[in-house]
Parts: structure tokens; sequence; C-alpha cells
């Protein structure tokens, strides 16, 4: 890998963990702002009133579709379907909804890794950040401990360590479990972020993004840490 990549993404900043936890910080008060704004919430209500129907009318469709957009947006960083949240809130409430996002987010990790390791490389750098991909190639593998697996899942932009763990060949039964623990939280977190939101809860929305930020940066220190002890991965299984 050249090095040209990396140091244009290390300058932006925002691929960082501090980089990415200011700029969730922000967009966190901003929300504040927006929950608590009149106009925002008589916008967000014509929305909803529109989309209720829609959904009610074609129940199972919307479901499958919210998942398949949340699994994109687990392989894509430049896709959200966080927009989508208030319309299934109103549509599932929190537990439904909470339990789609998961398996969107399941399904998108799962096929992440698939495309790593039927395709390999030429695919998956078009998908993530190439110097982001080359900093931990080096460093994760299929003999990787699945505690420091399940912290790099935490850690760094959802759509990363299945493209890593693919070209690694980690157990996929293993990556699957590190998936669902790591992922249910934020999940969880997600949902109850968009309720409160909707229920115009600024306390509870700082408070549950803060956590969340917070366990993204303290998972990053631990990575950190363990890879920075570690020698860099000469794999045998490099070529693949």
């Amino acid at each position: 890998m050249n090095a040209s990549p990396q140091s244009r993404d290390e300058r932006r900043g925002l691929l960082t963990p501090w980089g990415r936890a200011l700029l969730l910080g922000l967009m966190l008060a901003g929300l504040a702002l927006l929950a608590s704004s009149e106009v925002f919430q008589s916008h967000l209500r014509q929305v909803l009133d529109a989309a209720a129907p829609v959904i009610a009318a074609h129940p199972f469709r919307g479901a499958v579709l919210f998942v398949l957009l949340s699994a994109l947006s687990a392989m894509l960083a430049f896709f959200s379907s966080a927009l989508l949240l208030p319309v299934a809130l109103q549509a599932w409430g929190k537990a439904v909804c909470a339990l789609l996002l998961w398996v969107g987010w399941m399904l998108g990790g799962a096929c992440a890794y698939a495309i790593a390791r039927a395709w390999g490389r030429p695919i998956i750098r078009r998908l993530t950040s190439a110097s982001l991909l080359a900093r931990y190639e080096e460093r994760i593998s299929r003999r990787t401990p699945f505690g420091v697996v399940f912290l790099f899942q935490l850690a760094v932009p959802s759509e990363l360590p299945g493209y890593v763990l693919g070209l690694a060949r980690y157990g996929l039964r293993r990556y699957l479990v590190v998936l669902a623990l790591a992922e249910f939280p934020y999940a969880v977190g997600t949902v109850y972020l968009g309720a409160s939101v909707l229920e115009r809860r600024g306390a509870v929305l700082l408070g549950l993004g803060a956590a969340g930020i917070l366990v993204g940066l303290a998972a990053f220190h631990l990575l950190r840490k363990w890879l920075g002890a570690r020698p860099p991965d000469r794999r045998e299984d490099d070529a693949l």
C-alpha cells in the first residue's frame, strides 16, 4: 500500500476515532436542538403521518426494506439508515425496530465478510477506506483472540471489520458471534436515540449519545494498546 491515501485520510481527521467522536458529539448537539424545535417536530410529524398508511398497507415489505437498508448502512461508509428510524419507530415500536435494525446490521456485516472472502482486495478497496483497511489488515488475522476482535468491532466504523476479517479468513461462526454481541447494544441505543428525538427528551438523547461515544473511545484505546504491543502479522495467506 502506498502511504499517500493514508496521509490524506489522517489529514481529514474525521477517519480517526477522536475525529469521529467530535463529529458525533456535534451531531448529537444538533439533534438535541432539533428535538426541542417546534418547526422540526411539526415537519417530522407530517412525514410520519404521510408514511404511516404506506407502512400499514405493506408491513412485511416495509420491514424487509428497512432491514436491507440497514444492511447497506453496515457495508458502506457513505450510507446511513438513520433517517428512516422515526418512520420505523412509528410503525413498529422500539422493540421490533431494534430487532430489525440489529438483523440488518448482522446481514450487512455477514455480506461484507463474504465479499472480502470471495473477491478480496480489488473489490473492497472500492467500498471502504484503503488506508484504514491496510492499517488493520496488518494486525488482525485468523488467530486474533476473540476479545480483541470484539474490541475491533466496537471501536472502528461498522463497515470495516467484516471486510478485514473476511480477508483474514477469520472463522465465520466466531465473527457472527462477535458481530451479534457488539451490534446489539448499539442497535438498542440507536433506537432509543431516535425515540428520544420523537419524544423531545433532550437529556436522554445527550446521555445515550455520550455513553455510546465513550464506549467507542474506550474500545479503541484498548484495541490500540493490544495492537501496539503486537508486531505486524505476516500471514501466509497474504496473497489471497
